[in-house]
Order: C-alpha cells, then sequence, then structure tokens
C-alpha cells in the first residue's frame, strides 16, 4: 500500500436505507469529473459533557436496512466503498471488506459492524463509553490529561492513523488535543474524516496528514470551524473529492454550498454512498453532498 504521508440528526428512513441497498446491490458509483480562525490558545480546562438537546441526531432504527446484498457486494483492489450513515459517521469498506466506522457513537450507527471505529470527544454524538463487543479496533482521537492520542493502526488492507488537534471547552476555552482527523489509507487512496475541527490547521499538522484523495468534512459553520476557516481548511488539503457532513439542517447545508460553488463543483448525489478508485477521482476538486445528516 503506498503511504499518503508527505515524510439533529440524521434522516434514519427507511427510504435512504434503501436506497444503499440499491446502490450496493446492483450499481457501482464511480465519482468522475468532466484565515479567519488560527490555532486555538493552549491552555484550559476539561469541557463539560454536553446535553442532548444540542443539534444531535435522533436515534437510528436497530434493524439492519443494508441486509445481506451490500456483504455480498465485492470490490476491486483498487476500490473503497463510502457510506454515510449520517451527521459525522460513514462506514469505510476495504476491498478486503475491512469496516471503518467514523465519529462513532450510540446515537448514529451502522447497521453493519465494523471491524474498526474512530471516535472524537467534542460531545457524546461523536464517541461511546459502550463500544459494541464485536468490534475489533476501538480507536479514540484523545487522550488523558489533553495529551495527544498517537494511532497508526494496520490491519489487513488498511492502515488507519491521527493527527491531533484542538477544540474549544464548553467553558470557552481550550481542550488541547481533543479531536483528531483520522486518515484511512486503503486501496492507494487516502481518506481523511476530520472529525470536530475547531481551527484552521498549521503547516506541520498539513505535513503530518500529507496527500487526501477524499475529505470528509463538518460544514455547520458554528459548533465546529466557521465556514470561512473551514473553506481555508479544504484548499490547504487539495483534496479532489470533498464530501460534507455535521450540517443538521438543508438551512446549514445550503450556506455551505453558495459559499463551496465560488471554488468547487459541486454534485447532489441520488444515494447516500460511493464507489471511489484513484482512476475515478475528479480531475478538478468536487463536492459530492450524499443524503442524510
Amino acid at each position: 500500500m503506498a503511504s499518503c504521508a508527505i515524510p439533529c440528526q440524521i434522516y434514519g428512513m427507511v427510504g435512504t436505507s434503501l436506497k444503499i441497498i440499491l446502490a450496493a446491490a446492483w450499481t457501482v458509483v464511480a465519482v468522475s469529473g468532466p484565515g479567519s480562525a488560527q490555532s486555538l490558545a493552549q491552555a484550559a480546562g476539561p469541557p463539560a459533557k454536553p446535553e442532548m438537546t444540542e443539534s444531535c441526531p435522533g436515534l437510528v432504527a436497530t434493524r439492519d436496512p443494508f441486509g445481506a446484498a451490500l456483504r455480498r457486494v465485492a470490490l476491486n483492489a483498487d476500490q473503497v466503498r463510502i457510506s454515510y450513515i449520517g451527521h459525522s459517521t460513514f462506514l469505510i469498506e476495504s476491498p478486503q471488506l475491512v469496516r471503518i466506522a467514523t465519529d462513532y457513537n450510540d446515537y448514529v450507527k451502522s447497521p453493519l459492524l465494523p471491524d474498526i471505529v474512530t471516535m472524537n470527544h467534542a460531545h457524546s454524538t461523536h464517541y461511546t463509553d459502550q463500544p459494541e463487543a464485536g468490534i475489533k479496533h476501538v480507536l479514540r482521537g484523545w487522550a488523558d490529561d489533553e495529551r495527544p492520542a498517537r494511532i497508526d493502526l494496520q490491519y489487513k488492507d488498511v492502515r488507519v492513523r491521527n493527527v491531533p488537534t484542538n477544540i474549544r471547552s464548553w467553558a470557552g476555552g481550550t481542550e488541547r488535543h481533543g479531536n483528531s482527523i483520522f486518515v484511512v489509507e486503503i486501496a492507494h487512496l487516502c481518506v481523511a474524516h476530520l472529525g470536530h475541527l475547531h481551527h484552521t490547521l498549521t503547516q506541520t499538522q498539513l505535513n503530518e496528514i500529507g496527500r487526501v484523495d477524499v475529505v470528509m468534512v463538518p460544514v455547520d459553520g458554528t459548533l465546529t470551524l466557521d465556514l470561512e476557516g473551514m473553506v481555508e481548511v479544504l484548499r490547504s488539503l487539495k483534496a479532489p473529492l470533498i464530501i460534507p457532513m455535521h450540517y443538521f439542517s438543508a438551512y446549514t447545508l445550503d450556506r455551505f454550498l453558495q459559499r463551496a460553488r465560488q471554488e468547487w463543483q459541486v454534485e447532489i448525489a441520488e444515494i447516500p454512498s460511493v464507489v471511489v478508485s484513484k482512476a475515478s477521482l475528479p480531475a478538478k476538486p468536487k463536492v459530492m453532498v450524499m443524503p442524510g445528516h
């Protein structure tokens, strides 16, 4: 595998789940294409535990809407399947069917049991203290006493590593290393999930992240980084495929897309799942919006 390093609420509706089934069972969706915020201050106390009234997603049905169809669909050696579960959770699948769930939590869950889960702890819709028993690797993007988490996991045909960032505390200060950007190296692609990013990135962080082919980006513009700051981050990352997340409502998403169209092409996908390969990446950066919240 080529290294990438340079050195509230979701819809939860049956219709969306059925679209994922149809996408996985009958089609391979290929992607084709024709400073306001600086690093946060260095000291703060621990954040308060948030209440579930904060723009959080609703509970998801417990039955398995993916069914056996998704399990039977094989990927080519150069392909990755990315399915948007909702909020900040994606299911990323490798050619060897390793499944990674991002920002794994108790409220928005993949119907398929992941092998690997990543978590951040800005608030409780991005992590859980009670992961399902069958998960093989639970990767927490923070450590105790505001020390940076250091993760570099190789499992079958997948490598998962992290780059720590800071977050705002609920008291208005800074929690050092409270968030991680997770980079998944898979099928010669580098997929980055920005987590609950609260500040723009230093050159050191950009160097540590390395090349990015696909980026999942929070676009709410309030609880995470402001809109202009996030556009600055995306410009710096230069990812060919940009997938919005953490947008809560059509209004919030539209606000981001209005700004994004000044920079990049925008595609509205009909289904919340896409199969990506190095060859199918757009020639110019593109924003792909998947159904969900």
